[in-house]
């Protein structure tokens, strides 16, 4: 049994259908909303492929995916979508007045005890919330795609009882979710900060010359990101030991990039149409391979590391 049964999740787009999916995989039956028709009839559409790859990737049982494809269906309507919801995801586009505009409208519809959560990027939507659902609002956001990645940010809002965070949390974990909670609201939580720092550090060390693209993603790739798959920073600091950690910061030889502004390397693949793997070229050249195709691949890889953390949990 799941803590929210009935899940409306208003916004179909590239998250907001994929949100549907994480939720009906996990036992919730889902309504999928949106004031685009098409949109709806490209999400429907575009369902039943995501479970084939997640059963071709051997994280579901087929029989797991047609169960969670009978459990979602869709509405243009807001009023029939809300009705009946325990849970009311946002998915909608990252603009401060659409979600203001959406908030009022759900403040009537909503049910009494139904509950208000957020995928913002990197707004603070307390303050657009009407003061009437804001004891019962959260800030729930997501990491795409949120079918293989299960890091799930839960801010609750300043004025809600601590028991709806918890309960939230409990039920991210029931369905197989990574969630870390956070006392306050800070744009970027803390993945995307910490994100953010690493791309102005890369930055900085492409633009002074000390190394190529390839050379400090793989200084990435297999040096950090094992150990920090692994244990996360602060346990990783403890096996390293808190003395060496502390005298090497005694040095004062490190100083932190300025405020990010990129790299002019960015401004300039930008210029030539490398916009990224869409366009077949980024900061690496992709040839004729279709893009589709290499999200698969990226999926398909993503698959086969979660699979592998999980025998891994924390044992260390």
């Amino acid at each position: 049994m799941t803590t929210y049964d009935n899940v409306t999740i208003v916004g179909a787009g590239l998250l907001g259908h994929a949100l549907g999916l994480v939720h009906a995989l996990g036992g919730c039956r889902v309504i999928l909303q949106d004031i685009s028709k098409e949109r709806l009839n490209w999400a429907e559409g575009r369902l039943p492929a995501l479970l084939d790859d997640l059963v071709e990737f051997g994280l579901i049982e087929k029989t797991s995916a047609e169960a969670a494809l009978t459990r979602i269906s869709t509405s243009h309507e807001l009023d029939e979508a809300v009705a009946e919801a325990d849970l009311i995801v946002e998915a909608v586009v990252e603009d401060a007045h659409v979600k203001q505009e959406l908030y009022c409208r759900l403040e009537p519809l909503a049910g009494q005890n139904a509950v208000l959560a957020s995928n913002t990027s990197f707004l603070d939507i307390f303050p657009l919330v009407p003061p009437a659902l804001r004891a019962r609002s959260l800030i729930v956001h997501w990491y795409t795609p949120p079918y293989l990645i299960d890091l799930v940010d839960v801010v609750p809002s300043p004025v809600a009882d601590p028991e709806v965070a918890t309960k939230m949390v409990g039920f991210l974990r029931g369905i197989g979710k990574k969630p870390v909670l956070l006392k306050k609201f800070v744009p970027g939580y803390i993945a995307n900060n910490i994100q953010m720092a690493i791309e102005s550090e890369v930055f900085r060390l492409l633009d002074t010359g000390v190394a190529d693209i390839v050379d400090i993603d793989d200084a990435l790739r297999f040096g950090l990101s094992q150990r920090l798959s692994l244990m996360g920073q602060f346990k990783k600091i403890d096996y390293t030991g808190l003395q060496v950690v502390r005298d090497i910061h005694a040095t004062g030889l490190y100083t932190p990039p300025g405020k990010p502004t990129g790299t002019p390397k960015l401004d300039e693949k930008l210029a030539d149409g490398s916009s990224g793997v869409l366009a077949g070229s980024g900061f690496y050249d992709y040839g004729d391979t279709d893009a589709q195709e290499l999200f698969k691949r990226r999926d398909s890889k993503l698959a086969r590391l979660k699979l592998l953390m999980s025998e891994f949990e924390d044992d260390l």
